[in-house]
């Protein structure tokens, strides 16, 4: 991945509380670089230090575009503590790569801003990496159902007009307007998918312990890569078929040798079926605001965007990958921007400011 510094490239960055994504692009908006590296930043800013290094050794650019949602990791007292901390050091850190190094900070409808100005904006810069997908797609666009179901959480967001219509532009609002779904397809709790689940013929009570995640379900079902399974896991042991299917048995209180693979596998598949329903009770909140759905497509990206696939397909509506508005040369680079899009969206934002 390894590309030749330039001053016609541009990196966008994504600093997750639990990733860190970064897309290069060129001048003309082509994917040159993308990668995604583990950083657990509620272990400290340290984490964050390293993960970019991971980066910088394969991507160059002398101009930068941040946004962030990792903020909300437990180290900081406050949002607004937790943006200009990552704000404060990653300005640093990548301004040091090259002498007149730019870099910009997403603030969602007021565009970027720079380091002197996100102390006024901590409020916008603050979780606002789904904004920047969005305004990407609304370019691209007229109607659509943006759905990016990544490893925590769901962002959803209507397009109409080829305008960006949401109603919440914080998590709190956006939370309860259906807008912003904490489910994942990574580190999910299962426990908080439902109370129940149908295994054997009956419905059973599930554990309210942090047994196993949504990780070990998608690893039985073979929807998750290995290479997309970056947490860890819920009793830190190998990330196996075998060892998914321990966690998910004890979900119920089981053993895995108390029944094949097979039935753990179908449990599997029930608790899939029970994220698939979250979504699609916030996606119908979100349908239901449109007079005519005719034309609505639902647009899916994210490391779960498989899951928006089946939802879509369920509901009977036409799909799109966001990979069809991805400009890459290969298939393996668009699969993985799909996984980082917030990155690419401003690193596209990037090339005009």
């Amino acid at each position: 991945m390894s590309q030749n510094q330039s001053t016609q490239t541009v990196i966008g960055w994504d600093i997750g509380g639990a990733h860190l994504k970064a897309v290069m692009l060129n001048v003309a908006g082509h994917v040159l670089a993308v990668n995604q590296v583990y950083c657990p930043l509620w272990r400290g800013l340290h984490e964050l230090d390293l993960a970019m290094d991971v980066i910088l050794r394969e991507f160059n650019a002398e101009k930068h575009v941040v946004t962030m949602t990792g903020e909300l990791a437990d180290i900081f007292p406050n949002r607004h503590a937790g943006v200009m901390q990552i704000a404060q050091f990653a300005a640093q850190k990548l301004s040091g790569q090259k002498l007149l190094s730019t870099v910009m900070f997403y603030a969602g409808n007021q565009g970027v801003v720079t380091i002197e100005t996100v102390e006024p904006h901590s409020a916008e810069i603050a979780s606002m990496n789904w904004l920047a997908s969005v305004q990407y797609i609304a370019h691209n666009v007229k109607q659509a159902l943006f759905i990016d179901m990544g490893s925590t959480t769901t962002d959803i967001a209507l397009i109409s007009d080829g305008k960006v219509q949401v109603r919440g532009f914080n998590d709190a609002t956006r939370m309860q307007c259906d807008e912003l779904v904490y489910t994942g397809v990574v580190r999910t709790p299962l426990m908080a998918l439902t109370q129940k689940i149908p295994f054997a013929g009956q419905q059973v009570n599930i554990a309210a312990e942090h047994f196993a995640t949504t990780a070990d379900v998608y690893t039985l079902t073979g929807d998750l890569a290995l290479a997309e399974n970056m947490a860890e896991t819920a009793d830190g042991a190998e990330k196996s078929i075998e060892a998914s299917a321990r966690r998910v048995a004890r979900m119920i209180g089981h053993d895995a040798q108390e029944a094949p693979l097979s039935a753990w596998r179908n449990l599997a598949y029930a608790f899939k079926q029970a994220q698939l329903n979250l979504i699609k009770q916030a996606v119908l909140t979100q349908i239901s605001r449109l007079g005519d759905c005719q034309n609505l497509h639902i647009i899916g990206a994210g490391a779960g965007e498989f899951m928006v696939g089946e939802l879509a397909k369920q509901l009977g509506f036409k799909y799109a990958s966001v990979s069809d508005f991805i400009y890459a040369e290969s298939d393996a680079k668009k699969n993985m921007v799909k996984v980082c899009f917030p990155a690419y969206a401003v690193a596209s934002l990037g090339l005009n400011v």
